[in-house]
Parts: C-alpha cells; sequence; structure tokens
C-alpha cells in the first residue's frame, strides 16, 4: 500500500538521482525546471506548499507502507477553491524496476483520496504525453476520462509530443469508492 508524505528538502537528493536525464526531466516536469535539477529549484518548488489553510499546491513523495521506502513522487496543484478544482502534476514512480507492479495507481488513487475527501475538490484534471502508455492505462484504471488532446504542444529535440488531457469528478470518484457502512 501507498501512503503520501510531504515532500521536504530531506527528500531533495533522492528526486534528483530519479530524474537523471533530460528526456525524463521534460516528461515528468515540463518546462517548470531546467536540466540537471538542482536544490535551489526544488526548494522554489517546495515554498508555501502543503499548507491546508492556503491550498495552492501540495507535493508529496509516495512511500510503500510495508518497507517505508520512498517509491515515487506526486503533487496537486493549480487548485481553485472556488470551482472545487485541482489538477495532479508530477507524478513519478521512482525506480524504474519498480514500475508495472501498481505504485502508480496507488499514489493516484491516495492523492484522488485528498482531493475528493479532504479537500472537497468536484474536478481533478491531469496531462499525459500520447506515447506514455503505461500511465494513461493507470490513469483510466483510477477512474479518469479522456478529454482531449493538444497535438503536438511539446517540442523536444526534433519531435513534438502530443498531450492527452484527462479528468474525473467527484460522482465519479465515489462511485468507484462508495462510503464503508458500518455492520
Amino acid at each position: 500500500m501507498i501512503k503520501l508524505e510531504p515532500f521536504t528538502s530531506d527528500d531533495f537528493t533522492q528526486l534528483m538521482e530519479w530524474v537523471d536525464d533530460e528526456r525524463l526531466m521534460k516528461e515528468w516536469s515540463g518546462s517548470m525546471f531546467s536540466f540537471p535539477l538542482s536544490e535551489a529549484g526544488l526548494t522554489w518548488y517546495v515554498e508555501g506548499s502543503n499548507d491546508i489553510n492556503d491550498p495552492d499546491v501540495f507535493i508529496y513523495k509516495a512511500v510503500d507502507s510495508k518497507t517505508s521506502v520512498t517509491v515515487g513522487h506526486i503533487s496537486l496543484g493549480g487548485i481553485s477553491t472556488r470551482d472545487r478544482a485541482g489538477r495532479i502534476t508530477r507524478v513519478l514512480v521512482g525506480n524504474t524496476t519498480e514500475r508495472r507492479r501498481g505504485i502508480c495507481q496507488g499514489m493516484v488513487k491516495a492523492l484522488l483520496r485528498i482531493g475528493f475527501e479532504d479537500l472537497k475538490l468536484h474536478r481533478i484534471s491531469l496531462g499525459v504525453y500520447d506515447f506514455n502508455h503505461a500511465a494513461i492505462n493507470c490513469y483510466l484504471k483510477c477512474g479518469f476520462q479522456e478529454e482531449g488532446r493538444l497535438r503536438d504542444v511539446v517540442r523536444h529535440g526534433d519531435d513534438y509530443w502530443t498531450l492527452v488531457e484527462m479528468g474525473i469528478l467527484e460522482d465519479e470518484w465515489r462511485a468507484l469508492h462508495p462510503p464503508h457502512k458500518p455492520a
């Protein structure tokens, strides 16, 4: 099982080790960071995060609850209290040997629980590049629906990448996670 804990400066080194090439950096963060990741860039990234009284962005490390090992990174940002909406960003299963083992689903489901239960959001969206089939399948399994595509939205080298926009609404999430009734 995956639990989410606040991402802090103590976690910078681990993330910098995971994001070890420019293409992965762009897939993970878009244009938010310059390669290579630095402590200065990550310090800026976490400033003002994870404040329930000023919910702008929540940044987490994903921890395997059985081993207490950090296995990933995920954030929920772009939070609009007026529209009750947020956007999942910067999803990363850290160790490539751990991919395709349900970690991404565990991270996303834990973050959806925070978004819909704790923050009372109505809608959560995300964007994923169309070549990332494993991530798209993960998001579909978590209840997201494809809402559209932004063709050739990012250029990397000589290639252009298409972004798949996905979203899930609170009613869709609740249908997948009905409240437990006492026995």
